[in-house]
């Protein structure tokens, strides 16, 4: 009989969901170790001045343009000692790490002209707000390998409330720029750091593989308009762990591209771990997959994560014409507290970045597990309305309680199928039959985490 048990274990794994990467591991298991560059200079040594007043994006260009010669001798380090450094956008080079000491603070300036325009991603087709280019990011990497963004502590403050006031107000010619993006990258890292007040997303992997976010505090203020944590796009092998996001609008966000542009891009956002996080968001979702997916979303593990003064908690967005598909995503070992609306999946989210899109080009909603959840002040359990041509399938949901300061939370139920096991309050009857065998779980086996 024991053997027998082997057996069917085995098995079991044997057919389960691979949410590992290369060489069968998860993105975070890996082990992290930043091996020291052989050599380092100072931002100093290029005429930089640390007053919050002197512009300093000449002396960053500089001194990466010098560090770049170092990239096939071990690779370099530009350090950044205390101060406060001002500096318009500006690129990162190969096997380079960005040390920011504790006490140093790149400021983003408040000057357009010091933000560069480029032109759009092609996933997407025009900037995500406006038609046309877009502001490059502060800190930018272009098909590189092996970069690290990390320090004792520094902060990257984007200083984005006048960008909030300029998208408020409708004035800008171009989508708003973010923190820090990497394009078309393999193996970054971005750690030990603080964002504050980015003018959009502060953390921006797209088209890029084996990144590592870790040790990261996030913040920008309730009001800022559609300011995003990080958003790992059109990516892979991605892990996010230990960090701390509290947001405008969403804290982590997952995406792929946006109608006609994602699908003909075709890259998908795939095997992403997110472990050990606390999340908040002000009007959005602690955690968002989508609502631009056109490209495909899937193998995504979230494990050990505490979502609180939120309007939503997990939140699951597309539309028609998208495409794509969001599948094979299991969420596991949440706690929740004051969050309006615990799960949402809805069919009806998004606008289209043109006329151009396909009205019959319809998203997947498919296998997605939410597992071993608790909440406390919720307002709304779950509101699920799919798409009627194409309803949301297999949402499994497992070992939830939800509770409400008064009365019961509710559910909201459309164009949507799954099962349920101990769930309270008892979801609505599209998501109430029998748990199937179709659903996923969490296993844990010699200590690590294997997905059933």
């Amino acid at each position: 009989m024991k053997m027998l048990g082997v057996l069917l274990l085995l098995l079991t794994l044997s057919n389960a969901i691979d949410l590992g990467g290369e060489e069968d591991e998860k993105p975070c298991d890996y082990n992290l170790t930043l091996e020291p560059r052989p050599h380092s200079v100072s931002i100093l040594e290029f005429g930089a001045v640390g007053d919050g007043r002197t512009l300093n994006t000449l002396a960053f260009q500089n001194a990466i343009f010098y560090l770049k010669s170092f990239a096939d001798k071990g690779g370099a380090q530009l350090y950044v000692p205390p101060g406060r450094w001002l500096t318009g956008s500006f690129n990162l080079t190969s096997h380079l790490t960005l040390f920011l000491e504790k006490g140093a603070v790149i400021l983003g300036s408040q000057d357009p002209s010091h933000w560069e325009v480029v032109e759009p991603l092609p996933s997407y087709g025009r900037g995500i707000e406006l038609p046309g280019g877009r502001y490059r990011s502060l800190i930018n990497g272009y098909m590189l390998h092996d970069v690290v963004i990390t320090g004792d502590n520094g902060t990257i403050n984007g200083q984005g409330s006048v960008w909030w006031d300029w998208f408020s107000s409708q004035t800008l010619n171009y989508s708003r720029p973010h923190l820090v993006e990497f394009v078309s990258s393999k193996y970054v890292v971005v750690s030990n750091l603080t964002f504050v007040n980015a003018p959009a997303y502060n953390i921006h992997p797209v088209y890029c593989s084996n990144v590592h976010v870790h040790n990261i505090s996030v913040s920008a203020p309730p009001e800022s308009p559609y300011t995003v944590g990080i958003v790992p796009d059109s990516s892979d092998n991605v892990c996010i762990e230990d960090c701390s996001i509290d947001m405008g609008y969403d804290a982590i966000a997952l995406k792929s591209g946006w109608d006609e542009y994602g699908i003909a891009y075709g890259r998908s956002t795939t095997y992403v771990h997110i472990r050990r996080v606390y999340l908040q968001s002000s009007s959005g979702s602690s955690l968002a997959f989508g609502s631009e997916m056109s490209g495909g979303i899937s193998k995504v593990l979230v494990e050990q994560v505490h979502l609180y003064n939120s309007f939503s908690g997990i939140q699951f967005r597309t539309t028609k014409g998208r495409g794509g598909y969001i599948r094979e995503i299991i969420i596991s070992d949440v706690e929740m507290e004051n969050i309006h609306m615990a799960f949402g999946a809805s069919g009806q989210f998004g606008s289209h970045p043109d006329d151009k899109f396909d009205p019959n080009a319809l998203p997947d909603l498919d296998h997605i597990t939410l597992q071993d959840v608790i909440g406390t002040n919720i307002t709304i359990a779950g509101s699920f309305t799919g798409i009627q041509e194409a309803p949301f399938t297999s949402f499994c949901l497992s070992n939830i309680s939800l509770s409400a300061n008064s009365g019961s939370p509710t559910w909201v139920c459309s164009n949507v199928s799954g099962s349920s096991d101990s769930v309270f309050p008892q979801p609505c009857s599209e998501l109430n039959s029998s748990y199937s065998s179709s659903c996923f779980s969490l296993l844990t086996v010699n200590g690590k985490t294997a997905v059933l």
